[in-house]
Parts: structure tokens; C-alpha cells; sequence
């Protein structure tokens, strides 16, 4: 998953052009918005060259690394100090916080954990500081995220591979120990922030993207008994809501990363207890599951047909696709009927697993039909000209419609794609 980093949308001018030009402005400005909308979707370099054309970026916020981290035993993968983000809140906003918990997949193997010590992903020492501008729900232009611009924000690096929930050691291929102490992280981070003002939060929302909303999931409850009941604190899980289903060839595929990930990092302690007394930890481990114990009011946000989990949990590179498959994975605009029905059947397994939140009350959903993945973090897909809607509502207003009670209720379940006009080939996958 990539830093959030996205280009605040331009400020219209007031005044009317010269009758004679109008048209000419018109066309000038629509050529304008796709440039800039084609540079939301692009890579990072790209979008600091767009900074550079439409002006200075804001200071990178720097990481702060967790103090007596050691001590702690809350130490990434490589032993190095874990570290956060944090971007101060100002006005109405100085004593209300979002706590974001970074993703990017999980390594269920001792080689793919002892790969994953020498990047961002298991180790401080490649992390870099980065910008919250205009990215989604992290940013501060109040026309753009008008319920969260002036929070303060977290941005919690991961760097566990499991989650934020593992507790064990284990030896990397080097014969160096490898730390799976993603739960003391956890743990951890939050306490330090209890301490720099969170513990006088008067609102709070857990977020958190992909392997981050399952963690935001998983943690869900953890975090909203650190608060008085008066304290309205919500949780916010994007893409993370992964299924266990066979993949094209038959088998469960996902299933055995899930196992190996559950197994080789210790991960029991945040499993519901009610599960554990009547299925096997990795079942526990599954968002079906975690969902029917869960108090705190939480936001399932996901795509039916989300981009990661068709590639890697549906036709990952062990299934054998053929080319055709290989294509359609990669664009569903280059699917076929039956490839498509295929896909149905996945997007029909994820409302399904779902049901249980129509009955709890005060949760809330927003289930698209667009072929992509982590949609808070994005400008481009939180609240856009192009944003995806559901009932006319773009995301940011369906959370901030949920979280600040402005309808009794917001449950929203796409149709099977490709119904929706409002998705577009520029958001994130």
C-alpha cells in the first residue's frame, strides 16, 4: 500500500471569463481536471511534480518512534522501535482523534517474514516521513473531508506482518530473531498516545486500510474500553474485510496464509473467546467471525469485488490461471461472462457473510461494486468528482453521515457490477 499523498482539489475562480473565451475556458478547465485527476491516480513522483505546478506541498510529518520500546517487548520484526505518525487537531476538532493503523499484507513463513525485515514493513529504519494532504479521511481541507479535516490524526506504521495481533519470537533464515510482537504494538502505541492527550478524547475513530482493517477490526473493542462511556468512539474498517472462500482452482488458498500467519506469530490473545471455544483459530481469524462478537459501533466499508482480494484470494498466482484469467484479474473491464459470474459469486459470498450487520443497529456499511481496494485514503475515491456513490452519497459523506448520527441509518449495498456508473478506472487498486 502506498503513503497517502494526493493533490487537494482547485479552488474554482469567482469571476466570469470574457464572453469570447468561455468556451475556450471551459475547454481549457475540463483538460485541467483530467490532468489533475489522472495525477491522483499515479504514482508518487508523479504527484510531487503536480506539487510543483499547482504549489509547495505541506511539511512532511515526521515518524516518532515509540519510546522504551524494548523494554516494552514492542519491537518490529526486525527489533527496531515501531513508530507513528501524529498531526495535531486544531478548533472544534483539538480534542477529537483518528487513530489509523497502516496495512500491507501479512508474511505467513519464516522466509517471507525475513524478506519482509528489510523494508518499511518490518523494520523503522526505512520508514520515511509523510504527508496527510488531501489524502482522504487523513486530510485537512475542510470542503473535501468535512468531518475529520481538523482531527488530530495517527498514521500507525506496521510493521508486524501479522495485523497488529502477533505475541511469540522466531528465527529468521539468518539465525537472527525475528520479533512477532505486533499486539505490543498495538498495545503500546495506544498507551503512548493515551498519554499525549488521546485519554481526553471527547470523539475517537479506530481506521485502519486492508491488513489495517482487519487489525481495526481485531481491535476494535480493545480500543473503545480505554474511554469513558460518555466518549462516543467508533471504529472505520476499510478493505479488510477478507473472505474464506476457494479460489478458481478449488482449493482455500487464503485460507493457508491465514493459518500460517495465525500459527507462526501466536496469534490467540485478540480472537474472540466465544470463537476459540468452538473453532480453529485461523476461522477466528476471518472478519465473518470477529464481526458477531463485536460491541463498538463499526463502518464495513469494502468493494464486492475488491481488487486485491479477486487477485491474490480468488485467482492468486497458485491457482494457474490462464491468460485470459491472468487479463481479467488484473482490469474486470477485460472479463468475460462467465468470468464475471465467477466474480458475482465472490461479491454474493461477502454480502452474505454480512447479513449480520443489518441487525446490529448502530453499524454501518458501504459496499460498492468498483474493482478496487482501501478507499479512505484516497481523495480521488473519498470524496471526488469521481468518487464512488451509493443513494448519491459519496464515502466520506455516508461515514460522516454514520458517525455523526445525521441518518438513523446507513447501510448501503451495491448492485452486481457493472451497475454503477460512478465507478472509474482511476481508482486505487
Amino acid at each position: 500500500m502506498t503513503e497517502p499523498l494526493l493533490l487537494p482539489a482547485p479552488h474554482p475562480k469567482q469571476r466570469q471569463p470574457p464572453p469570447g473565451t468561455r468556451a475556450w475556458g471551459c475547454g481549457l478547465a475540463a483538460a485541467v481536471l483530467v490532468l489533475l485527476l489522472l495525477l491522483l491516480a499515479a504514482s508518487d513522483p508523479l504527484r510531487l511534480r503536480a506539487w510543483r505546478l499547482f504549489g509547495a506541498p505541506p511539511e512532511p510529518i515526521e515518524l516518532t518512534l515509540l519510546a522504551g520500546a524494548t523494554e516494552k517487548g514492542a519491537v518490529c520484526l526486525d527489533g527496531t522501535p515501531p513508530g507513528y505518525h501524529l498531526q495535531r487537531g486544531s478548533g472544534d476538532g483539538a480534542s477529537k482523534w483518528l487513530v489509523h493503523l497502516e496495512g500491507g499484507g501479512w508474511c505467513s513463513t519464516v522466509k517471507d517474514c525475513s524478506n519482509r525485515k528489510m523494508s518499511a514493513l518490518g523494520s523503522s529504519n526505512f520508514m520515511k516521513p509523510i504527508l496527510f494532504a488531501g489524502a482522504g479521511i487523513l486530510g485537512s481541507d475542510q470542503q473535501l473531508n468535512p468531518d475529520f479535516y481538523n482531527w488530530n490524526k495517527v498514521y500507525v506504521r506496521y510493521c508486524d506482518g501479522a495485523s497488529f495481533s502477533g505475541d511469540t519470537e522466531g528465527r529468521a533464515q539468518d539465525g537472527s530473531i525475528l520479533h512477532f510482537r505486533g499486539l505490543h504494538i498495538y498495545e503500546a502505541v495506544i498507551d503512548e498516545l493515551m498519554r499525549k492527550g488521546l485519554a481526553n478524547a471527547t470523539q475517537a475513530l479506530l481506521t485502519g486500510c486492508s491488513a489495517g482493517g482487519l487489525a481495526t477490526i481485531l481491535h476494535c473493542d480493545d480500543f473503545s474500553a480505554r474511554f469513558p462511556r460518555e466518549v462516543s468512539v467508533k471504529c472505520l474498517a476499510d478493505a479488510g474485510f477478507f473472505l474464506d472462500v476457494k479460489d478458481i482452482s478449488g482449493v482455500r488458498s487464503f485460507w493457508s496464509v491465514y493459518d500460517g500467519v495465525v500459527h507462526l506469530q501466536n496469534i490467540r490473545e485478540v480472537l474472540p473467546k466465544e470463537c476459540l471455544a468452538n473453532k480453529e483459530p485461523t476461522e477466528c481469524f476471518f472478519p465473518a467471525e470477529l464481526i458477531k462478537s463485536i460491541r463498538t459501533p463499526m463502518f464495513i466499508l469494502n468493494s464486492g469485488y475488491d481488487s486485491w482480494q479477486i487477485q491474490n484470494v480468488l485467482v492468486p498466482v497458485s491457482s494457474s490461471p490462464d491468460k485470459s484469467w491472468l487479463s481479467c484479474k488484473n482490469n474486470i473491464r477485460n472479463c468475460n461472462s462467465t468470468q464475471i459470474q465467477v466474480l458475482d459469486g465472490f461479491r454474493n459470498s461477502m454480502v452474505n457473510n454480512l447479513k449480520v450487520v443489518e441487525d446490529k443497529g448502530d453499524w454501518g456499511m458501504f459496499i460498492d461494486s468498483c474493482f478496487t481496494h482501501c478507499q479512505t485514503l484516497y481523495g480521488i475515491s473519498w470524496n471526488s468528482p469521481i468518487s464512488p456513490r451509493l443513494g448519491n452519497n459519496t464515502i466520506a459523506e455516508a461515514v460522516g453521515d454514520w458517525y455523526s448520527r445525521r441518518r438513523q441509518e446507513v447501510k448501503q449495498i451495491d448492485c452486481e457490477y457493472p451497475c454503477n456508473p460512478t465507478c472509474s478506472s482511476l481508482l486505487p487498486t
